[in-house]
Order: C-alpha cells, then structure tokens, then sequence
C-alpha cells in the first residue's frame, strides 16, 4: 500500500531546473534510500516532499493528504530532520522534547511516561538532563531523531543523518533505524554512505542531475543479483572444471592456484543446490564463498561510467525474478 506517492514534481531556482517532472510511490512500512551525488536534487526533492518548498507543478500525497493544499493536516503525518538542524543548545534533552510535544499541542496526559519512553526508543535515557548544546554529533542526531518522532508520524524524512558522525555513532544509528523499521515506521532517507544503508533499507532511489534513473527493490535485486563464488578445491583436475563449467548458471570460470571464481545466476537456494550438486559429484570442495556485489559497489560503477545500463539490468532481473515468482 503505497503512504506517500509524487506525482511530476519540477522545481526550478532562478534559471536552474533542479527537479525534472520526477514521480515514485513510498510503500507503507518502507525504508528508501534516496541516493545520489552533491547537487542531484535530494535535500530539494525532501523539502518539496514535507511542503518546506513549493514545486512549480505536480502534486505530493502523504497519507491520502495533498501536502501543499492542505499543509498543516499533511504535517501532523509527517517527521522531518533536516541536514543541518538548530537546538535550543540551553535547554535540556527533556526539555527539547517536551516543547516539541507542546508545538504539537500533544496530550499533557502520559506526556511524561510517552518522553521517556521516546528517550529509550532513541537511546537517550541517560542524557535527559544534559543541555542540548553539549551533546556529541552522534547524540545530537538522536536527538533530531526524537523530535521528529514526538508526535507519532506516519512517516519521516531524513536528509543525510548520519553525515559528521564517527563510526560508532553510525553503527547507533543503523541500529535505531532498525527498530523503527520493525515498528512499521515509513522513513525516506537521503545518504551517500551506501554500506550502511544497505543494512536497514528496503527501496533505493537513484537521483541524478534533478530525475530519477532508477528506483530499485532491494530484496529483489539481491534475490536476483548475478553472485561470484569463489570455490576451493583439494585438485583442480580438470574434470572437476568440466563439471563446474557445465552446470546451468555458471559463467566466467577462473582458476587461481586451488580456488576457482565464477560468476552464478541465482540466489541462495540455488547456490545450495550448485554446492550440493558438486559433493554429489564427489568434486573436492575445501571452500565455497558466496562474493555479492554489494549496493555500493553497484552504485559506484553508475557513478563512473556516467550511465543508467548497470541499474538498468538490476531493475530488469529483480523484475524478472518477480514475474517468475508469482503464480
């Protein structure tokens, strides 16, 4: 069930088109990674969706409401936290979320037991009276974090989150969005540190030069995803190379000393039954590495090369893939 649907946006500055008639649906219960390089659109694109900018045309829909017909209906919805964000660096964490929850003129009924519980969520517990202004990057992001989430949003949007953050706090954080993720929540969350996205999120959108090239099922492309295997042998004999090589799925054999790398077309279960296939065959298997490429690496390569063909054939086999799963 799609909780947020964009529909032709175009958004333009003074002689610049920055968004170009881009359209997508956010599933409900989601996790999208909007990914792309400086300057692509991605803070434009998040504050046209929470109704902080208005597009020349086209519409965004979150939870059934037009946002920039009707924005403080769509806003009592929607959490946002943007890049840079200020505090009240004087008041304390408690502080700054209660006078969040009284700017949404929440119920002071369970006020204080529904605070606590969000500094628990948040992992902020031990910080509620410390000032805002003398928290760590890390700490301050969990912070933003929890004001975004005061007042029971369907959905939040998050633009680069973990940016500043050491590598500690970024391990936190993924954690964070993990809970939320099982909790149903929807998030959108714009970020360039692919590896970690690639731990909590569901859907990846691609944004370049103010369009969207590609918006990818994660769970699809990994299921469909061409894999590499690096299999260690006892002997290359090359009867056991014949026997490789001639299995369906399997291209591109190499040999390097006793290991062999191939490229295989199929998931996991597959790879179970190649590996079965060969102990069937009493080929003397000492290793059996699955090597997939991962999301970064995937964007990397559409990085450099400057075209669309590698996410092109991603979104081709993830729906290949669901066409044959379906009855």
């Amino acid at each position: 069930m799609s909780l947020a649907s964009v529909q032709n946006i175009n958004f333009e500055y003074p002689r610049k088109r920055v968004l170009k008639n881009i359209s997508f649906e956010i599933e409900e219960g989601s996790i999208t990674a909007l990914v792309g390089p400086n300057g692509a659109g991605k803070t434009t694109l998040l504050r046209c969706m929470v109704g902080l900018e208005t597009p020349i045309s086209g519409r965004v829909i979150v939870n059934g409401i037009d946002v920039h017909d009707r924005p403080r209906d769509a806003h009592r919805h929607i959490g946002y936290l943007s890049d840079f964000f200020g505090l009240y660096d004087s008041l304390t964490v408690r502080q700054c979320l209660t006078y969040m929850a009284w700017c949404h003129k929440l119920p002071l009924q369970n006020l204080k037991q529904k605070i606590e519980a969000l500094a628990e969520e948040v992992e902020l517990t031990g910080y509620m009276d410390q000032k805002a202004g003398a928290l760590s990057r890390g700490y301050r992001q969990r912070l933003g974090v929890g004001l975004a989430l005061i007042h029971d949003p369907k959905c939040i949007f998050l633009d680069e989150p973990a940016s500043g953050m050491d590598p500690e706090a970024r391990v936190h954080f993924s954690a964070l969005m993990v809970r939320l993720k099982n909790r149903g929540m929807t998030i959108i969350v714009s970020s360039h540190i692919l590896a970690e996205l690639e731990e909590y999120c569901t859907d990846m959108l691609v944004i370049r030069d103010g369009e969207i090239k590609s918006h990818i099922i994660l769970e699809e492309h990994r299921a469909a995803q061409e894999a590499v295997l690096r299999i260690g042998l006892q002997t290359t004999d090359q009867k056991y190379i014949k026997i490789i090589e001639s299995y369906t799925g399997v291209s591109g054999v190499r040999i390097a000393g006793h290991s062999v790398a191939l490229a295989f077309n199929g998931g996991p279960d597959r790879q179970v039954t190649f590996l079965k296939y060969l102990v069937g065959k009493d080929v003397p298997v000492s290793e059996f590495t699955v090597m997939q490429k991962s999301l970064q690496a995937a964007y990397m390569e559409l990085a450099i090369s400057g075209d669309d063909s590698g996410l092109q054939k991603m979104e081709k086999a993830a729906q290949a893939a669901e066409s044959k799963a379906k009855p």
